[in-house]
C-alpha cells in the first residue's frame, strides 16, 4: 500500500518536471530565433551564424538546393545577401515548437523581409538540438512563397 502511495504522489511531478523542461526549452529556443532576427536586422552575419551548429553536417535545404557544411551555409548567406540592403528588416512569426526527442526540436513558422531591393517572404522549417547546453540549429528547410 506504502508503494502504491509513493508512485500516486510522486508521479505527478515527473509530469510537472517535463512539462517545467519543455517549457523552458520552448522559450530558449525562442530566444534562438529572437538572436537571429536581431543579428540579421543589425546586418551582423557573424552572431546569426552562431545560432546553427558549426559542423560538415549542418544541413541547409533552400530555394537553390542543398548546402552542406556551417561554413558553405555561412557562403551561401553572403551570395544571397551581400549588402545590407538585401538584408533589410526581417520578422518571423513562429507557428509551432515540437518536441521530438529530448533535447531536439522542430520548429515551423514564416519569414517576412521587408528590403529596398524588394521584400520577400516565406516558410521555414528547423530542426533544433541542444549541444554542449545550448540550442543550435542543425537543419534548416527555408523557401520562398509567391
Amino acid at each position: 500500500m506504502k508503494k502504491v502511495l509513493f508512485l500516486l504522489l510522486v508521479l505527478p511531478l515527473f509530469g510537472i518536471a517535463q512539462t517545467t523542461t519543455e517549457q523552458e526549452d520552448r522559450a530558449a529556443i525562442a530566444q534562438v530565433l529572437s538572436t537571429q532576427q536581431t543579428a540579421w536586422n543589425n546586418f551582423d552575419i557573424e552572431l546569426f551564424m552562431e545560432t546553427y551548429w558549426k559542423s560538415e553536417e549542418l544541413t541547409f535545404y533552400g530555394s537553390a538546393g542543398v548546402v552542406k557544411g556551417w561554413q558553405k551555409t555561412l557562403e551561401r548567406y553572403q551570395k544571397s545577401y551581400p549588402t545590407q540592403e538585401h538584408f533589410g528588416h526581417l520578422e518571423f512569426v513562429t507557428n509551432d515548437i515540437s518536441k521530438i526527442t529530448d533535447g531536439a526540436y522542430t520548429v515551423m513558422g514564416e519569414y517576412h523581409l521587408t528590403r529596398p531591393v524588394g521584400d520577400t517572404h516565406g516558410i521555414f522549417m528547423l530542426v533544433l538540438k541542444k549541444i554542449d547546453g545550448a540550442w543550435k540549429i542543425i537543419a534548416d528547410t527555408s523557401c520562398k512563397v509567391e
